[in-house]
């Protein structure tokens, strides 16, 4: 009869292998400092050399188009990002933990598949000591489960609400179909159909009953604010949108799944390279899942906030400040855009 540890040791005796091998296939294509680095932050808890692993694979991702980057070296970054992760964990503290969860989720995001299941779990774990350890306080600014009492949080879970409330609807995607056909779409297994996004579309004008799901924030009547728009975003894992601004305040609300975000302050829009067309001019040029630094050569060197947005949490976006946001799963979120009498924050 097996033991309750004998499965665990086997997954770790697996999981062994597995970096093994793919050091070994690192070795291969001459990245010998990254092996070294990297068996340094295992076998010795140095986080200085962690770090410094993490920074080489980085560096290999960026050294060529997306598309050509070898399945070795985002596995290898996903590798590093859990030594920084455990060793930031180690160091304990709140900001151990937050330290821990970017590199957690930004080996998710850039990393390869070989050890995403171990990406998860680790991620599973930081969060649930978070949550033992938070009885505390201390001074946060964020809007943490800000939205956790709507009705929203726990209805949109349920397919079947959903399909019972709009399923008859018709929502434009890429076509126009009906909610229920968007929603078998979103669990199909057909990689082609998951991409189908449902993006800035006024759902809530549309069909009333999903309005009465969520509440306008009272942030969006600071400064005599009037409410200009309320749209849904609903797609699944990898779904983007690219880099832009736009002119209204915004708070981007987080029902459902997780989202990567990264900001830029409206100060640095030239390093950005906005089209030129007026009609383009809040969207950037730039990839930031590729970028050509021949042609955008000072993109890469401007400073930017980023972070993931997880379920029950509220993002303030100042007017005109850039945004590029990823769906780090089937996501269901809900933007508000305001404007106001009070200027927006300085550096915009």
């Amino acid at each position: 009869m097996a033991t309750g540890g004998e499965p665990r040791a086997a997954a770790a005796a697996e999981g062994g292998e597995k970096r093994a091998a793919l050091l070994r296939e690192i070795t291969e294509e001459g990245g010998f400092a990254f092996v070294a680095s990297a068996e340094k932050a295992a076998a010795d808890g140095d986080l200085r050399a962690a770090e410094a692993a993490r920074e080489m694979a980085w560096e290999q991702l960026h050294a060529c188009p997306r598309s050509e980057v070898g399945r070795a070296w985002r596995d290898a970054y996903a590798l590093a990002c859990l030594h920084v992760a455990a060793l930031r964990v180690a160091g304990g503290g709140g900001d151990g933990r937050r330290a821990a969860l970017r590199a957690l989720d930004m080996g998710l995001i850039m990393g390869g598949d070989l050890l995403r299941a171990e990406l998860e779990e680790a991620i599973a774990r930081v969060v649930a000591d978070r949550s033992r350890g938070c009885g505390g306080g201390g001074g946060r600014t964020e809007l943490i489960g800000y939205i956790d009492h709507w009705p929203a949080r726990t209805k949109w879970k349920d397919i079947r609400y959903l399909e019972r409330i709009a399923g008859d609807r018709t929502v434009p995607v890429e076509e126009l179909i009906t909610f229920s056909q968007f929603l078998e779409m979103m669990w199909s297994s057909d990689c082609s159909a998951n991409l189908t996004y449902l993006a800035q579309h006024p759902l809530f004008d549309q069909i009333k009953e999903l309005r009465e799901d969520i509440m306008v924030p009272e942030y969006c009547n600071a400064g005599g604010g009037e409410l200009q728009k309320l749209n849904a975003w609903f797609g699944p894992e990898g779904t983007v949108t690219p880099l832009h601004h736009d002119l209204y305040h915004n708070l981007f609300a987080q029902v459902l799944g997780r989202k990567y975000f990264r900001l830029y302050s409206a100060s640095i829009s030239n390093d950005l390279y906005p089209h030129r067309e007026t009609m383009l001019s809040n969207i950037s040029q730039v990839d930031l899942d590729n970028i050509n630094v021949n042609e955008f050569p000072r993109t890469g060197d401007v400073e930017f906030m980023d972070g993931i947005l997880e379920e029950g949490d509220l993002l303030y976006i100042p007017p005109k400040w850039w945004h590029y946001v990823r769906s780090l799963s089937t996501s269901f979120s809900v933007s508000f855009w305001w404007r106001t009498s009070i200027p927006p924050p300085q550096g915009s």
